[in-house]
Formats: structure tokens, sequence, C-alpha cells
């Protein structure tokens, strides 16, 4: 699922501070290819807007590709200009001398098929109709991302892609990059991530689409840019971040503490004079809803929830885990958190015992974090070690 990580957690842009990639400009990828979709559908080709930090050794082995959660982008590192208040959503990690270090690495991170940030999704423009595909969009899978995204690496003169990494749903990517060109991804590194997901968390997803899909400017997915259904993806954005914390940090940021009285208005509405904002988490969670609606789409919030739903690797694979990963040659890290209860740290252990059962080089570990699910996104010296020791082995 999501995740871009809290905002107001992020540190400022310091272009001074050591280790910074400093300013980056995002490129856009046009495949004129028809690209031929899970279900069936065929787009006639495609754009990936991405970024990459870095440089390509001449034997073009030194790449790793960074794969974003739901709500993320394309925009990982680094700042687009100096006036910038915040760096790209995993800047704690990407950079010289950093876990991922772009000294030695080649990173790309590329917005993903079906998104909203300058890849190719349902709002983007139907060439057969000049308006926004809406609906008529495919119902793109996990496998439709990986498999647009190695269009871009080969574009890119990628041979052999390093090592494929993310979290949440960016962790199901790197896990489908290594079942589908067991050939060209030498190392997986997947976080805070499922092989499939439970009935919990597909229920919190179908809330939010049905706070969407309820919202009258739906208008069943035909709506302007900047328009459409903001109130309703402004709840399934509150609703889902709290999937993404825990009880321990929602009461350690929050606690019960209220907000400062405000000034009566001149014309009350009687629903906010009873029920007003009266908490801090209150009105920290309106606060993301809103600043979400500014930068992302609803549906492209619809289909890539669904396309999370729909990834069961078993499923798909024969019926188990162990048929799925028997393509896999890549060696394997996949790091679970403790106070993750979205993707719990037995579903990111299972995806490792699958592995070992199919005879595979794989590994777990597991972080004891008070963060939830979002972990991976924040300060941790003990991920950056492991990620930096991972990356560096030889396997």
């Amino acid at each position: 699922m999501n995740d871009a990580a809290l905002d107001d957690d992020l540190p400022a842009a310091n272009l001074a501070e050591p280790g910074e990639v400093g300013l980056v400009e995002p490129r856009d990828f046009i495949s004129t290819a028809p690209f031929n979709c899970e279900d069936g559908r065929v787009l006639p080709g495609f754009t990936l807007r991405y970024e990459t930090y870095g440089r390509l050794n001449p034997a073009a082995d030194n790449a790793v590709l960074v794969c974003h959660a739901l709500s993320g982008d394309h925009h990982c590192a680094g700042i687009h200009s100096l006036a910038d208040r915040k760096p790209g959503w995993w800047n704690n990690l990407i950079g010289p001398g950093k876990a991922v270090d772009t000294n030695s690495l080649f990173v790309v991170c590329a917005n993903v098929l079906g998104g909203c940030q300058g890849s190719t999704g349902p709002l983007s423009p139907d060439p057969a109709t000049g308006r926004p595909y809406g609906l008529a969009f495919p119902a793109v899978t996990i496998r439709d991302m990986v498999r647009s995204q190695k269009r871009l690496l080969d574009h890119l003169g990628v041979k052999k892609l390093r090592c494929a990494l993310g979290g949440s749903m960016g962790g199901m990517q790197a896990l489908q990059w290594g079942i589908e060109y067991p050939d060209f991804c030498v190392k997986i590194l997947a976080m805070a991530t499922t092989a499939r997901e439970g009935a919990q968390a597909i229920a919190f997803n179908e809330v939010g689409r049905q706070a969407i899909l309820q919202d009258p400017e739906w208008n069943q997915g035909d709506y302007p840019r900047g328009g459409g259904p903001r109130v309703g993806l402004a709840i399934a954005r509150m609703m889902a971040h709290i999937t993404y914390l825990s009880d321990a940090s929602m009461d350690r940021k929050f606690g019960r503490r209220t907000v400062k009285e405000r000034p009566a208005s001149a014309t009350p509405d009687p629903a906010e004079a009873v029920f007003d904002v009266n908490f801090e988490v209150q009105s920290y969670l309106r606060y993301q809803g809103q600043s979400f609606i500014n930068r992302f789409d609803a549906n492209t919030y619809l289909y890539i929830t669904r396309a999370i739903d729909g990834f069961d690797l078993a499923a798909s694979h024969g019926g188990t885990l162990e048929t799925a990963f028997a393509p896999v040659q890549a060696e394997t890290l996949v790091v679970g958190f403790t106070s993750d209860w979205l993707f719990p740290p037995e579903q990111n252990r299972a995806i490792v015992l699958a592995l070992q059962r199919a005879g595979k080089h794989a590994s777990y570990a597991e972080l004891a974090t008070d963060l939830g699910h979002d972990s991976f996104l924040l300060e941790s010296p003990a991920l950056y070690a492991l990620v930096s020791a991972f990356l560096n082995r030889n396997a």
C-alpha cells in the first residue's frame, strides 16, 4: 500500500549536508510499441516519468531500481529546486555515501504504469478520444508495472539489474522482478511487504474505494483534471494513513492533546459547531487528506489499490509460493517490522521460508520498531546498515 512517509517527519532539504543527491530533474520515457496488459487490453504506447541518480558503469550492471509504494512516485531523492521544502520520499536512504550509494550505483525510480505523476494512467488522454482514459484504462497489475519498467531499463542501456528494491507495494514489484526476469535481476530487497494481502488489508482498501465511488463528484470516473471526488479521496487517504502508523507512534505523536480554540465563524455551520476538530490527531488526518488530493488522482487510487489487492503470487503460479519462486535466481533479503500490522512480520517471513524451500538464497531480517508499516521510510540506522551490507555483498 502506500506509502509516502509522514510528511511532517521528513527532513528539510539541505544542499550543504554531505551525501545529498542535490538538484535532480525528472524525465519521460515514451514507449511507442503496443503494450499488452494482463487484462487483455492493449495500450498503443505509454509514458513513464522517472529520475536517475549516479551513473551507469561501463558494464551497465550497477543499476538499482527503486519501486515505490501506493502513493509514492518517481521522486525518491534530491530536490527539484532550491525552493523545495522537502526532498524525495526516500532521500534518507539514497545518495552519495548513504545506504544506496550513488557514488557506485546507478539508481532509477519511475512512477508506475497507472500512476498520476507523469506516467500513463487513468488521468492521461486516450489517443482514441483525446479525453482522459478514466474507466477505459486497462486494469493494470503489479506484473504490468514491472514489465513496463523493464522497457525503461532497456532504454537506459541497463544490462543487469543489481537490485530491485522497494517497500510495501514496492516490495511486491521487487518480488515480481525476480520471477519475471530471473536472468536480469541479481538481487531483490523487499521490505514491509507480502506475497498476497490478507482479508483485513483488502477490506481497508475497499473502504477507501467506496468513499471515492460514493462521492457524487466521481461521476463514473468522468471528471475534469483538478476536480472529481475530492472529499471521497481525502477520506480514503485519511483512513489508509492510519494503517501505515501504529497505536504507539500515534499516541506518542498526538496522545489526547487538543487543538487551540479557534475564533468563532461569522456564519457557523451547525455540523462544524458540533463536530469541529477537537484533537490534534483529527487535525493531522484532515491535513493529510487535503494535501493528498492536491497531488493524487481518485481513479488512480482505485486502479492501484485494485492492483495491490489482486497481487497473489501463489494463486497466479500454480497454487504455491514455492512454485511461484521456482524461476528466481536473485539473492533475496526481506525485511519485516515488528509494529507493522498492515503487512505483519509473519507475512514477510513466509516469503523467505517459501524461497528457502524452493532452494533459493534468501534471508530474513526483522527490525524492532514502534513506527508501524511506514517504518521502512523513516530514519533507521539499523535499516541503513542492512541495506548497505546487502547491496555491497557478493551473492
